[in-house]
């Protein structure tokens, strides 16, 4: 198992000014961090992949779509294939990294909705955009982590079930699923339960508490997680994700309109003992 803290709680791009703050997450004992993606050049991602390198951080990648003009399941052809060219960009970006995954919201506009759920339709036109970035992921070596958002954020895919039929449905090997404990918390009846169904599916986890402040700290029933997660033979990453108000558009697509948590530094270190003793306690 590896721990990771994605960098949204401070920025949505990291570069070099970021390195201090880069080495106090690996003297807290992370293994690494989740790179948020979202604009900049592949030459871009491979020097900070150089400094990341040189920090001793491993790390995956981030992105999500927010733009209508980008959504990969629109009626129009021209706006999925504008989708499209941005996913293989965030792919060549992050395989510049050294990201083996990139994750996220990455199937639907975030925020966007129709007033009524999923059609067939567009789950047809879902299934096409997802091979078509399935088939650059692939020869990139990159995976792709889709998240079930709640309800509020989209209405695409809310349960992971609904994603994990999805996933089967798009038939690549380099497309698959993340399992977000936040979203899991609001969606899923049984949250546990969906996770070990779906597990197949599953390459990344991020852990988020309920409020999206310090893990630990809230309801989501962390002792059955971690144990469902250890005993299904899981050993990949376990990623805090948090958010604050400091970016203002991260912010307002979050719905993030007030403080979590005392500071960052709170969520990074009683996050990273949260998962370290979590995980060691699912052991006994």
């Amino acid at each position: 198992m590896k721990i990771g803290m994605c960098m949204l709680l401070w920025t949505t791009s990291v570069s070099k000014k970021h390195e201090p703050l880069l080495r106090d997450i690996k003297a807290t004992g992370f293994d690494g961090v989740e790179i948020p993606v979202f604009s900049g050049t592949p030459d871009d991602y491979r020097k900070l992949g150089e400094l990341l390198d040189h920090i001793g951080l491993q790390r995956t990648a981030v992105s999500a779509m927010g733009d209508p003009a980008m959504n990969l399941i629109s009626a129009d052809a021209s706006t999925r294939k504008a989708g499209i060219d941005y996913m293989k960009s965030a792919i060549d970006c992050a395989q510049a990294l050294g990201a083996n995954t990139l994750s996220g919201p990455l199937h639907s506009t975030l925020g966007a909705f129709s007033g009524s759920g999923p059609t067939a339709a567009e789950k047809k036109r879902s299934v096409a955009s997802q091979r078509a970035i399935g088939d650059h992921a692939g020869s990139k070596n990159v995976t792709i982590g889709l998240e079930a958002l709640n309800r509020f954020e989209c209405y695409l895919l809310n349960t992971m079930d609904d994603l994990s039929e999805h996933i089967d449905a798009i038939d690549r090997p380099h497309i698959k699923a993340m399992y977000d404990t936040f979203h899991a918390n609001i969606e899923e009846a049984d949250p546990i339960g969906a996770y070990t169904r779906n597990r197949k599916n599953i390459v990344h986890i991020h852990i988020s508490e309920n409020d999206r402040g310090v893990p630990g700290r809230g309801h989501v029933p962390w002792k059955e997680t971690f144990s469902a997660i250890r005993k299904s033979g899981y050993d990949d990453w376990l990623t805090i994700e948090a958010f604050g108000r400091s970016l203002k558009e991260l912010a307002a697509a979050t719905k993030v309109w007030r403080d979590f948590s005392e500071g960052p530094e709170a969520v990074c270190r009683e996050g990273y003992k949260h998962i370290k003793d979590g995980w060691k306690r699912a052991a006994t």
